[in-house]
């Protein structure tokens, strides 16, 4: 006889729940066979997908830092730019400077050929040119000398340049214009007459005697000539009382630039005595001695050696006139020494306007 099987043991109730436990049983091994593949799964994939936080962040910022050190390694320094604009900036400058340089050069050489041309049409017609175009009227006659027409041509622009800043140093002080605007102008006006002493200097080097004879000046000028300018104790008593009100230190220490200014004018004139008389001496004892070509040649040696020395003494003599200008800009107060610049230049222009008033004056006939 059969044994009944579990389900039919059960009444029917029984039957039913455990149909259910045996279902829910393959359930939950399907259920747990898909668990654990899922586990096995996600244990061999997570060490790939979830990467620790710093290596997910190096990971992606190594790309970016990459591409930022190549921009910042092509994008040029600030300091470089600033270098390169400043060298296209002086470069520009140069050829500026060359250009006008070659411009100067040019216009030089075309007035020092006309000045030629003029040498040789006096020569064919008997006489010799006076010191320049500009100043025919002075009259007196001069052998060409390219050092000497290089210093006029020179001289010229600086008194141009001079009445220029004269005019600008009138307006501003009428304008009551402040004290750093008259230093500019000041300043200027002190560079401008350290320009004319570097031309005297390189004028005396080539003909020392253009200087000092003072050719290149107009003839009421030549009356206050002092070995090749003027004289600085004298400016000073001039320009004195168009500087006042004075304080009582300025005073006494514009009166002690005065003097020791003239004790330096005396000791050079005594200087300029004793050469004079020594050439005297020289050229004396070659007219009395006995006609000697060799002797002759050897005395004039010695006469051209000793007049080397007048070079020497124009330096100092502009060295002085110098120095009383740096001097004067010291002791007085900025606006005092626009004043004083505005009175030299005033000066110096009222005696060239003189000598013109007088070459323009009609003669009567002898």
């Amino acid at each position: 006889m059969n044994s009944p099987s579990p389900t039919q043991l059960l009444p029917s109730g029984g039957m039913a729940i455990y149909e259910l436990n045996k279902q829910m049983g393959l359930w939950m091994d399907a259920l747990g066979t898909d668990s654990s593949q899922n586990t096995a799964t996600s244990t061999v994939l997570e060490p790939e997908a979830k990467a620790p936080p710093h290596q997910l962040q190096d990971a992606n910022e190594m790309p970016g830092s990459s591409r930022e050190t190549d921009q910042e390694a092509n994008k040029p320094n600030d300091k470089v730019l600033r270098r390169l604009a400043q060298n296209r900036e002086a470069a520009r400058k140069s050829r500026l400077r060359k250009k006008a340089y070659i411009q100067q050069l040019e216009s030089s050489r075309s007035k020092l050929a006309q000045l030629e041309q003029e040498l040789q049409r006096a020569r064919k017609q008997g006489g010799l040119i006076s010191g320049s175009p500009r100043d025919s009227f002075r009259g007196i006659p001069r052998a060409f000398n390219s050092g000497a027409a290089t210093f006029e041509m020179e001289y010229g622009r600086w008194v141009e340049e001079q009445n220029r800043q004269g005019r600008d140093l009138r307006a501003a002080l009428r304008a009551h214009a402040s004290d750093i605007e008259l230093q500019i102008l000041v300043e200027s006006g002190m560079s401008h007459y350290d320009e004319l002493f570097r031309m005297k200097a390189a004028a005396a080097e080539a003909d020392v005697f253009f200087i000092i004879s003072g050719m290149w000046k107009t003839s009421a000028e030549r009356v206050f000539l002092w070995i090749g300018g003027f004289r600085p104790s004298a400016v000073l008593k001039v320009l004195s009382p168009q500087l006042d009100p004075l304080t009582e230190q300025q005073v006494m220490a514009v009166y002690n630039l005065q003097l020791s200014s003239q004790q330096a004018e005396d000791a050079l004139s005594q200087g300029m005595d004793k050469l004079q008389q020594t050439l005297s001496e020289t050229l004396v004892a070659d007219a009395s001695a006995t006609v000697n070509t060799s002797n002759c040649m050897g005395q004039m040696e010695t006469a051209i050696g000793k007049l080397e020395a007048l070079v020497s003494f124009v330096n100092q003599a502009d060295h002085l006139r110098h120095q009383a200008l740096q001097q004067m800009h010291r002791i007085l107060t900025t606006r005092q020494a626009a004043r004083g610049l505005l009175a030299l230049g005033d000066y110096c222009q009222q005696l060239r306007a003189l000598s013109s008033m007088w070459a323009a004056q009609p003669r009567e006939p002898a």
